[in-house]
Parts: C-alpha cells; structure tokens; sequence
C-alpha cells in the first residue's frame, strides 16, 4: 500500500498552477480501497485508515493528523474518489504530506520565508488610480494594517506604486511573532501566504479575524477590479478556483488544530 501510495503523491508539483496544468492530462490510479477513516489516537496523532490498514506519506511517513477532525477530514477527501484517485481533488491530503515530509523538519525556514513576504506584502502597495480601485484596496487592506497595528503592535508603512518601501524593523520583528511555531498551523499559514502573496492575510486568518472567503477576496482585489472593468478572463478564473481549493483545505488545518 505504501509504494501505491507514494506512486500516487509523490513528485506532485508545488506550484497549483503547475499542478492544475499536469492535472489536464494524469494517468490516474484505480481506487484500491474500500473505506477511508480516522484510526485511534497514536504517538503520530490520528492516523488515516484505509481499509484499516495505515498508510505512509511519500517520504514513508505516517500519515496522521493532531486532531480527530483534521484526520476524518482527510479521511474525507479519499472517500470522495470514485472510481480512481485523482490528487488534484484532494488538497488537505497534499498540504497534509507537505506538513509531515516538509514542514516538521524545517519550521525556521519556513517560518523566515512567510517573513520574507512581510517585507513587501501586496497590502503595504496601493493603486495612485483609479480612484474605484483605491477605493476597494483600502476597503478591504486597511482594517487588516490596522489589526497589525493594534493587535500585534506592528505598525506598517504604507506606499502608492510599485517602488519598495523599507519596512521598520520593530513591525516586522511584532508580526514575526504572531507566526504560528506548530508544524500544522505553520504550513497552512505558509500555504496562504503563497497563494494570496500575502503574509498579513495568512496571519490574519489564522488568528480567527477573517474567514477563507474574506481572505481570498482581499487578495484577489485588483484582480477582481481589473474583470470588471475588462470583463471575466476564464482560464484565470479556473486556475483561480484550483487555488482556492488550496486556500480552503489550509483554512480548515488552521480551523481543525
């Protein structure tokens, strides 16, 4: 089971929109299974049980969850397989390898990468014009600086264009402090950060202050502007729904743990 398992996720690509590219044309496995479930709590947490028998990650890890929640969700997504597995339908059971294989070992890089996009977070940039998309960035980005500020003591410079602002060091060192230090909840903030480019809205999210939905709004502001006003671009639209599949299944780790 393990070497199918391993044949199924391993060399997966990071990039969702590598990934939704090489999803157009997979060589799928046959679902081999009868019943996915949460197995009993361990040294590794809930495993997931197919067939009762537990299975391992690409690395030959266990593949297990700290809450019972998380595991029978996971467990969820491989019940939801029909015929044949199809990874680009299950997003918690990626992000949830990517946390046991990747994460767990290498929490200090992970966590000064999420710091890196504080440095220039898509929020400190604002439009100059127009004025209706000035108007929709500061609707949705100022009450999230402001969190920052009130909230976590990080006070932000603000600046209009694309020319770097340098950030203070005392904001980035108060938000460094809000990045989550469990391997779980790290690597769901890691993953919203990649996907909207935006460190804050990560934070801000796993902090309980925005739900997924919000969350992706804000980060897809600009875009959202620019359909419109241009009309609705559809191939950016479905990559768009593979990454908010991806959003989602980080949200519930973060709601789950």
């Amino acid at each position: 089971m393990r070497e199918i398992f391993e044949d199924i996720f391993d060399n997966q690509p990071p990039d969702p929109t590598e990934a939704a590219r090489r999803a157009m044309r997979p060589v799928l496995r046959k679902r081999f299974y009868q019943r996915a479930q949460a197995g009993a709590a361990g040294e590794g947490g809930f495993s997931v049980l197919l067939d009762n028998k537990s299975v391992r990650t690409p690395a030959r890890r266990l593949l297990a969850a700290p809450t019972r929640a998380l595991a029978e969700r996971i467990a969820g997504e491989w019940n939801a397989q029909e015929t044949e597995i199809d990874p680009a339908r299950m997003p918690l059971t990626r992000l949830a390898n990517a946390v046991i294989d990747a994460v767990a070992d290498r929490s200090g890089e992970v966590a000064a990468e999420i710091e890196k996009y504080l440095g220039s977070d898509l929020l400190f940039y604002r439009a100059e014009a127009p004025a209706g998309l000035a108007a929709k960035q500061a609707q949705h980005w100022d009450p999230l600086v402001m969190w920052a500020r009130d909230a976590l003591g990080a006070r932000f410079a603000l600046a209009e264009g694309v020319v770097p602002v340098a950030q203070p060091p005392d904001a980035l060192a108060a938000a460094r402090a809000a990045i989550p230090r469990d391997a779980w909840r790290l690597g769901a903030v890691s993953s919203i950060t990649t996907l909207t480019g935006s460190a804050l809205i990560a934070l801000a999210l796993a902090e309980g202050l925005l739900d997924a939905e919000a969350a992706w709004a804000a980060a897809h502001v600009d875009e959202d502007w620019q359909m419109a006003q241009w009309g609705r671009d559809e191939i950016a639209l479905a990559r768009r729904a593979f990454r908010y599949a991806e959003m989602q299944a980080a949200a519930a780790v973060l709601r789950l743990t």
